[in-house]
């Protein structure tokens, strides 16, 4: 593999980055714009005589430039320190629902969203209890209702899930639902067929067919973000798990997803 090669190449620049904690924190910290001596040191906690051979070294590697007694970023630096953020959140998240993301098909979700998956760290797992065996049901609920627009993927279709879309739809809510091909499928049979019908007029109700395989269940609305994924053998879809968040940046992160699959996809019409 030709990462593996690269590797080697350029292995004496990522140990000799990644050993260094005063490296990681000048970078992090610049991301916010430029800082003095003292701000670098009341960060790191470390003194001048300790923070000006790494300076001195960061500025000959091209990551910072110094500007009157002030430290910034250069393009370089800037582009690595965003990474190494990314890095940084998306392990965070792996570390903070690492029992999530084990048991579920964590390649379900496109590599171009997979890469920030760090974007919803700000997440919370809602699983259905022996006391409350329909949680992620109702918090589904919840999100629909509270939402001002709805914007949802669907590899599985419930009678349930069905009538929740259809009230929000005659509440005028813009419903944009991307659906898998056998979803699809299932939503030209009865008992669904007669609820498609009775939404056809509706011009705030789309259904889209994505032109890939979908092994997840998004809701994505103005407020929320839910993120549902099948079990690791790709047959079972996990409706006792969620993911759950009111993050800007993971709503953000959820409507890329969503857009990913509505770009990849076909509407279809029921008459």
């Amino acid at each position: 593999m030709i990462s593996l090669v690269l590797f080697e190449n350029v292995r004496n620049e990522i140990e000799s980055l990644f050993r260094s904690r005063l490296q990681i924190l000048i970078l992090l910290t610049l991301i916010e714009g430029m800082k003095s001596l003292s701000d670098l040191r009341g960060v790191t906690g470390s003194s001048s005589q300790a923070l000006l051979p790494i300076i001195r070294k960061m500025e000959r590697n091209h990551l910072i430039d110094t500007t009157k007694n002030e430290y910034r970023l250069t393009s370089l630096g800037f582009c690595m320190a965003k990474k190494i953020e990314g890095f940084i959140f998306y392990l965070s998240l792996i570390k903070k629902e690492g029992s999530f993301w084990n048991n579920h098909y964590l390649e379900a979700i496109p590599y171009p969203l997979l890469q920030n998956l760090g974007h919803i760290y700000n997440s919370t797992v809602i699983a259905d209890t022996n006391s409350d065996i329909f949680r992620v049901y109702n918090n589904f609920l919840k999100i629909i209702n509270e939402s001002q627009y709805i914007h949802a993927i669907s590899s599985i279709m419930s009678i349930g899930h069905a009538d929740a879309i259809s009230q929000n739809v005659r509440k005028g809510k813009i419903t944009d639902l991307i659906v898998s091909r056998d979803v699809s499928i299932q939503m030209n049979k009865e008992p669904y067929l007669e609820k498609m019908h009775a939404l056809a007029s509706y011009n705030n109700f789309t259904v889209r067919v994505a032109s890939e395989s979908l092994l997840m269940g998004v809701t994505v609305t103005d407020r929320h973000l839910s993120l549902g994924l099948y079990k690791q053998d790709k047959i079972t879809y996990d409706t006792t798990t969620d993911i759950f968040s009111e993050d800007p940046a993971a709503i953000a992160w959820g409507e890329r997803l969503f857009q990913y699959y509505k770009d990849r996809s076909t509407q279809i019409f029921f008459q």
